[in-house]
């Protein structure tokens, strides 16, 4: 073991600067793909693409422990050399806890539906911090690790007959292609980091909380609904947790004009409301967890709606009907329910959440929630059911998601 640990430390200087070459493009590959998945912007552009750079982040993240481990065999010898260097010390254990981090955060988030959402959830907030904290230190580290930054002094050019080779006792000119390249990831990073960080750190630090979201509520619909008693304090109102908002196309607004609630396909009885006539329909009350499947949850939500169920029964389903279908009124978004999971107890068209009309930012002025399953299935704007023969691919299942969008322990 010795002699073979001794074999594989010959060169290490050369090796250490290999790894931290591909450290480097290991994160550069990892931040772009996740501000990407996380986008609004690519997540309508990119289509079912989105699915190979979701592919893309998770092998890269999980081939990002084979430096770790290269690393931690040469680790001994280097430790050795920085004994009067606590800073590069420091440096060295920084970057093996982020990129371990990381790496088991990542696989957590990657494995969502077998560690279920009470670990997924807290393993997106440290993934977040990790990344919001790692990759400014990483960007800096990496640019100023670049021998021109390093080597002022060294940046000459020897004149005269040689002029466009390098004097040996310079070998740095002011600006080297690689010295550019890792300047150009660098700032492309903070420019592309910057608008993702401050949206994150507004939405950790409130900005996207119910009070928030209910003054940004754009909709106009008259009358607002009367809630009931258990939608409020004390029996309800007590969501823990803040909404992250993501959305494939621009958030639609609402107004009485334009707003409509439809049920037709094969129903016996094609229904249509208005807004004035669907906030005087007969509401229940429910209190339960909502789960993103990128991993984050809010808890102990109060909903106040319709159950799915009694709408359906109102409509009379058709013996040919297999599948239940939803449209958001944004005018692209679609997902199925199979009667079977329409006919739950706790699927409901909402209308209120503790208390309150449900805000355009998630997804009122009606959505569609589905408890025991993941939020992409909790349709959004919705404004029409349809029952259909056969089935139907949603809009994300089209786009690589699991049809099978059960929460685990549900």
């Amino acid at each position: 073991m010795r002699t073979w640990l001794k074999q594989l430390r010959k060169g290490y200087g050369k090796k250490l600067v290999s790894l931290h070459t591909w450290n480097g493009w290991i994160v550069f590959v990892l931040a772009l793909t996740g501000l990407i998945l996380i986008g609004g912007f690519w997540r309508s552009l990119l289509g079912e693409g989105r699915v190979w750079i979701k592919t893309l982040h998770i092998m890269v993240g999980v081939a990002s422990i084979l430096p770790v481990l290269y690393y931690l065999l040469l680790a001994g010898k280097h430790w050795k050399q920085l004994k009067q260097k606590p800073w590069q010390r420091l440096n060295v254990v920084i970057v093996l806890v982020l990129l371990t981090g990381w790496f088991i955060s990542g696989v957590l988030l990657w494995q969502f539906k077998q560690v279920g959402p009470a670990v997924s959830n807290a393993a997106l907030i440290v993934h977040d911090v990790l990344t919001w904290i790692g990759l400014p230190y990483i960007i800096y580290h990496s640019i100023t690790r670049l021998k021109w930054f390093k080597e002022p002094a060294r940046r000459t050019i020897k004149q005269g007959r040689m002029e466009n080779q390098l004097h040996p006792a310079a070998p740095q000119p002011i600006y080297t292609r690689r010295a550019f390249i890792g300047g150009v990831i660098g700032i492309g990073l903070i420019v592309t980091l910057t608008p993702s960080f401050l949206k994150w750190l507004g939405s950790f630090g409130g900005s996207n909380s119910m009070e928030n979201l209910l003054k940004q509520n754009e909709n106009k619909l008259i009358p607002t609904p009367v809630p009931h008693s258990a939608s409020q304090h004390p029996m309800g109102g007590g969501a823990e947790g803040n909404f992250r908002i993501y959305t494939v196309t621009k958030i639609p607004v609402f107004t009485n004009e334009n707003w409509s609630f439809t049920i037709d396909g094969k129903v016996d009885n094609r229904l249509s409301w208005s807004w004035e006539e669907f906030v005087q329909l007969k509401r229940t009350v429910q209190v339960s967890d909502f789960h993103c499947v990128t991993g984050w949850s809010v808890y102990n939500n109060t909903w106040e709606g319709i159950r799915l169920k009694d709408l359906l029964k109102q409509a009379g389903v058709q013996q040919s009907a297999q599948t239940v279908k939803f449209y958001s009124g944004d005018g692209v978004y679609t997902d199925t329910l199979t009667l079977e999971q329409a006919d739950l107890d706790d699927v409901m068209v909402a209308v209120l959440h503790d208390g309150n009309p449900i805000p355009s930012d998630l997804g009122g002025p009606v959505r569609l929630i589905v408890p025991k399953m993941y939020a992409y299935k909790s349709v959004k704007w919705l404004t029409r059911i349809e029952l259909i023969e056969g089935e139907h691919v949603g809009y994300w299942e089209e786009r690589g998601y699991s049809n099978d969008a059960w929460v685990k322990n549900s």
